[in-house]
């Protein structure tokens, strides 16, 4: 995304694109559906049938705000064939194009709890990845190859906001509510081999152990994680109850944990996370235990794929289902 310090900015939104989610049937069910995780901890959905993705250019001058017809064409004939097999996975929400990524498609829409507001954010990538696609048309160094596939990965995330902001009656910006002052504590290594330690791992597991009963693990699920310098859940059921039910649990933490942040941060610079850290248990413990039984339909498992490396199975028990 167009992302300027705390900023999300909405750089285009197309009707006829968006024209084609109001047409979902609101009793339309999604297809069968699998929640997964690959090895480098990446989200992805696998689709009980394959869609098809044009080719689409590699490039884009960010400086243009909207795409051309053609580009426009492609994403909506992939928007349509997604409406179709994950009809709840688009129910209420708008699009946006994004010109610093434009192999990934946006949608939004907003929640407001008392007197905070919270953006549901959701980017398909649409870059062909080897194994994972069957190639119909090769691509070239403009254009990505044609492609078919089963395996969707997506990033649906809820963020917290500061601020709305709009002109002439349209949302042109998002102001993300940064929580958050510094995740970068120092670095290690000499000479090449020099790099970066950040917190963003160990806050992310932080947050989500405490909201998870004691021993159930997760990973690489992290509810709650850190990104944007902020709070924000990871909505991994594609359907508008999927959203609502992860919102309540975000505006808790965020409501709570935001007077323990400094804290948090100053713990995690001087040990990595660990279930054991005094901080960290003194926490858990003043956690209503009804907050820490929300994500107990939830578990994870893990298995060797086609090409015998390891990812995870997400699986979710509705039990209203």
């Amino acid at each position: 995304m167009e992302q300027l310090l705390n900023e999300i900015r909405i750089a285009y939104i197309d009707s006829s694109v968006n024209e084609l989610i109001p047409a979902i049937p609101v009793a339309a069910s999604n297809a069968p559906y699998s929640m997964r995780f690959n090895q480098g901890e990446e989200f992805f959905v696998e689709l009980d049938a394959p869609i098809m993705v044009p080719r689409l250019p590699i490039h884009h001058d960010v400086r243009k705000a909207i795409p051309d017809a053609q580009y426009i064409r492609s994403i909506r004939d992939v928007v349509k064939q997604l409406a179709e097999s994950l009809p709840e996975c688009f129910i209420g929400l708008t699009y946006f194009f994004d010109p610093a990524e434009n192999l990934k498609p946006c949608f939004y829409r907003m929640f407001k709890v008392d007197d905070d507001i919270y953006l549901y954010l959701l980017r398909i990538d649409l870059l062909p990845r080897p194994f994972e696609v069957e190639t119909i048309s090769p691509g070239t160094n403009d254009f990505t190859a044609a492609y078919s596939t089963k395996k969707l990965f997506l990033e649906s995330e809820l963020i917290p906001l500061e601020a709305v902001m709009w002109e002439s009656g349209r949302v042109k910006a998002f102001r993300i509510r940064q929580l958050i002052s510094q995740t970068w504590i120092g670095e290690t290594g000499k000479g090449y081999l020099l790099r970066g330690i950040w917190m963003d791992s160990d806050l992310s597991k932080f947050f989500t152990k405490l909201f998870v009963p004691t021993g159930k693990r997760l990973y690489p699920y992290y509810p709650l994680f850190c990104k944007y310098k902020t709070l924000c859940a990871t909505v991994p059921v594609l359907s508008p109850d999927g959203r609502r039910k992860m919102v309540p649990l975000l505006h808790y933490a965020v409501r709570n944990l935001t007077p323990e942040i400094e804290n948090i941060q100053n713990t995690l610079k001087n040990a990595s996370f660990s279930e054991i850290l005094p901080e960290f248990v003194a926490m858990r413990k003043k956690i209503p235990e009804t907050w820490k039984s929300q994500l107990n339909d939830f578990s994870v498992s893990s298995y060797l794929n086609a090409r015998e490396q390891k990812e995870y199975a997400l699986d979710y028990a509705d039990n209203k289902a």
